[in-house]
């Protein structure tokens, strides 16, 4: 179906209004649940006011209702509630809002039927399956705590994990830990500490209250936060007899702050105490060890002197036996080589100048050293030395 406007024929803004007012009338009344915010029931006046959020989103809408409505229903903000009503838009402001005819705060009783309903069904999806738990580190390089601002809570924890650690750091987002917006900040907290690498583990802690009061820490889009985080997670809301249904859903659960405050971090002195017991047994295995190494030592010692004199005599023949080779191999080497040595000495001593001297020869030199070869190299009156093999003698050149 084509539309009924276009640009040439535009509908002014009254009908426009007007047709989701009429559309909005259609829906006739619904059952409604959420929190109550703002309330506003001013004496006297007829009509009272008042917002109801959804406690798992960031979505809330303006509720009225006649005075005689709340007569006799004790509300307070934060208070869950059902109530009939019919969705009504107002056109001058183009504004939605419900008008309720009931309404009834939700008991106990209820809350608890509801989150029963719950647990049974993240159960079955395994969101607290004991296969999905991951352990804390030994020694977190930082801890996020997701807690509220200046609270108890806050320092149990600060002060616990540093009486154990004193140089444990911490980040601490502080956030509501109850009433209306508890969820979504508690979520953003959560996933802030999440993707800062230098978190290792985060802690969720709150002190104790009333069922009422830790029912954000029993919401589901807080524990599919949880689950679907990288980072291990503690939770560690109110007393020992308190269990929210974070606590099956986080890695690890504490039964207090304080507890979670020395269960994040190691103790120093129990540490320091278990190195020097580890010392300890160190040196004791260490000494028992050598002890018998000695003993072994000591044993082999006495079986090698043994064992020394059965072969000394079988020895002391083959060392002898080998000495004289040896002895007689380098006698024979050393009067080869004194054979070669003279017979060298003679083939040098006959090809040595000095010896052609000795047969009659002499050497011809001029005065500046030269030797003469023949007798054009010199002139007649030219000084000439002469070399024999008993000394030198001087002669005159003559043709």
């Amino acid at each position: 179906m084509g539309s009924p406007t276009s640009p040439e024929a535009p509908w002014p803004v009254r009908t426009v209004a007007m047709k989701i007012a009429e559309w909005v009338a259609r829906l006739g009344e619904v059952w409604v649940e959420g929190q109550v915010t703002q309330l506003d029931r001013r004496s006297g006046a007829a009509t009272a006011f008042l917002t109801l959020r959804d406690p798992a989103a960031d979505v809330s809408i303006k509720v009225t209702c006649r005075r005689e409505v709340l007569d006799g229903v004790v509300l307070t903000d934060g208070a869950r509630v059902v109530l009939r009503a019919r969705p009504d838009y107002y056109v001058g402001r183009g504004q939605l809002s419900l008008r309720a005819t009931e309404v009834r705060p939700v008991g106990v009783g209820e809350l608890l039927a509801r989150l029963e309903r719950l647990k049974r069904l993240l159960h079955a999806e395994g969101l607290f399956a004991p296969e999905r738990k991951r352990s804390l580190p030994f020694l977190p390089h930082r801890v996020g705590l997701v807690t509220g601002r200046a609270s108890a809570a806050e320092r149990d924890v600060l002060e616990n994990a540093r009486r154990r650690w004193p140089a444990v750091r911490f980040r601490v987002e502080a956030v509501p830990v109850q009433g209306p917006t508890a969820v979504p900040e508690i979520v953003d907290a959560l996933h802030r500490l999440d993707h800062d690498g230098s978190v290792d583990v985060i802690v969720v802690a709150r002190g104790g209250g009333s069922v009422e009061d830790l029912l954000p820490f029993s919401d589901e889009a807080l524990l599919r936060a949880v689950a679907a985080l990288r980072t291990p997670v503690v939770s560690a809301i109110g007393h020992e007899p308190d269990s929210p249904l974070l606590d099956l859903v986080a890695d690890v659960r504490c039964s207090t702050p304080t507890d979670a405050g020395k269960r994040v971090v190691p103790d120093v002195v129990e540490e320091q105490s278990r190195v020097d017991a580890f010392r300890q047994r160190g040196r004791r295995i260490l000494g028992t060890r050598v002890d018998r190494g000695l003993a072994e030592l000591d044993a082999l010692r006495r079986s090698g002197r043994r064992t020394v004199t059965v072969h000394w005599g079988r020895s002391v023949e083959a060392v002898d036996e080998l000495r004289g080779r040896a002895r007689r191999s380098a006698r024979a080497r050393v009067e080869a080589a004194e054979s070669d040595l003279a017979h060298s000495r003679a083939r040098v001593a006959a090809l040595s100048p000095a010896a052609t001297l000795r047969r009659g020869y002499a050497v011809v030199q001029r005065a500046d050293g030269a030797v003469v070869r023949a007798p054009s190299e010199v002139d007649s009156g030219d000084a000439l030395r002469l070399r024999l093999a008993g000394g030198e003698l001087g002669a005159i050149a003559a043709r």
